[in-house]
């Protein structure tokens, strides 16, 4: 359990440092590939790859050793890291409902460290490697396609499609059972890993483009936690302590619940670093983290 809120520290963290970077390149002009570039040159935006390279290693460290529901959870409370770390750096004013989200997501991750057992201990069947494979392509065949679509539905869409993607990812980790090149190459989870990871980010950054960061990040979150949770439980041997089953889904449905009431900091708040505008007043719709306005980077 450090190690999956360590990875959530370093993704939340990450994310707001490079939203940082994001606008400060982006007072100069030039095209997409010159705004990467000079964002490439700042400390903070390469301190926030490193955060996330770090982050993942947790991740993978702590889905070795723990169900993947209290991992799934965990990495979704990186969303109440980046709403905490904005608020600090820049200047976002989370309002009063939001300072009791984070606080439900620390309550349903001590839920789940309290209820969470070891990790199962099953192989699982053999088809769900290539069945892991399998959603891996739909999701990247869904983000090849993406783009063309338009309609209120889009991001929450596109969303979710990057949420299944990630949720690829947290799966294959625990069935890759050996890292000798003869083993990895002929293992499918190992592409699935490799295809799901890729395509999930292409997803998300293109539904955070041009459509609702709300919507896209509640639809990622949604499909990152339910359907590998279940997946571990059902195939690989996930289980809880003994009698404390209600205590983990509590906590499951809690940590989620929060991070959703959270979502508008799928991508840290751009803008200029003001505070946000109290609501009803006529400057509202320019509020750090509105639909469509961030530039920061999105994480699972």
């Amino acid at each position: 359990m450090v190690c999956a809120l360590a990875a959530a520290v370093c993704f939340g963290a990450a994310t707001v440092l490079q939203a940082m970077a994001a606008r400060e390149a982006a007072d100069g002009t030039g095209s997409e590939a010159a705004l990467l570039l000079r964002a490439l040159r700042q400390w903070r935006y390469l301190t926030g790859l490193a955060l996330d390279g770090l982050g993942f290693l947790f991740q993978i460290a702590a889905l070795r050793s723990l169900p993947i529901y209290a991992v799934g959870a965990a990495l979704a409370s990186s969303l109440a890291v980046t709403a905490v770390v904005a608020a600090r750096l820049l200047r976002v004013r989370l309002n009063g409902l939001e300072w009791a989200a984070v606080g439900v997501v620390c309550a349903g991750l001590a839920m789940l460290g309290l209820a969470s057992g070891a990790e199962g201990d099953r192989a699982g069947p053999s088809w769900l490697r290539w069945a892991l494979l399998g959603v891996g392509v739909a999701v990247l065949l869904l983000g090849l396609v993406g783009g063309r679509w338009s309609g209120p539905g889009r991001s929450a869409v596109l969303g979710l499609g990057a949420g299944f993607g990630f949720g690829v990812v947290e799966v294959a980790v625990r069935l890759i059972d050996s890292v000798e090149p003869s083993r990895l190459l002929t293992n499918p989870a190992a592409y699935a890993l490799l295809v799901g990871g890729g395509a999930a980010f292409l997803l998300l950054t293109t539904a955070l483009e041009r459509g609702s960061v709300t919507a896209a990040t509640a639809g990622m979150v949604i499909g990152e936690t339910v359907g590998p949770a279940a997946a571990g439980v059902i195939w690989l041997g996930d289980r809880t302590r003994e009698g404390l089953v209600w205590l983990a889904v509590l906590g499951f449905c809690v940590a989620v619940t929060g991070a959703l009431a959270l979502a508008r900091f799928g991508e840290a708040p751009g803008g200029s670093g003001a505070e946000t505008p109290a609501p009803g007043t006529d400057e509202e719709t320019a509020a750090p983290g509105a639909e469509g306005e961030a530039p920061g980077a999105g994480k699972a």
